[in-house]
């Protein structure tokens, strides 16, 4: 006999969640205003993600701030010290655009 379900699945056996790719989904909207910024960047510059890792660096802090994903390192997500030279151009850059 088959110790699988009718659809393959092995029954009884509890399924193990993977260590990371999934994380609570934001009901409440608490990041919508980061998750659009990004994807606006995204559509401008023709979905080249390098051009607007700034702003995923800004959604996924958001998402750790506001307990919607476990709390990591940037640089275990792949942002280096390089990453925050470039996030501080970005903003000063945004500061004298809001001046003019």
């Amino acid at each position: 006999m088959s110790a699988g379900g009718a659809f393959g699945g092995n029954r009884g056996l509890r399924p193990v969640p993977p260590e990371k790719g999934v994380f609570p989904l934001d009901h409440m909207h608490l990041c919508d205003l980061e998750k659009k910024e990004y994807l606006n960047c995204l559509k401008s510059f023709g979905h080249q993600s390098e051009k607007c890792r700034h702003l995923s660096k800004k959604y996924l802090q958001c998402r750790m701030e506001k307990n919607l994903m476990a709390k990591q390192d940037m640089s275990e997500l792949g942002f280096g010290k390089e990453d925050d030279l470039e996030d501080s151009k970005e903003r000063v850059a945004e500061r004298i655009n809001d001046r003019k």
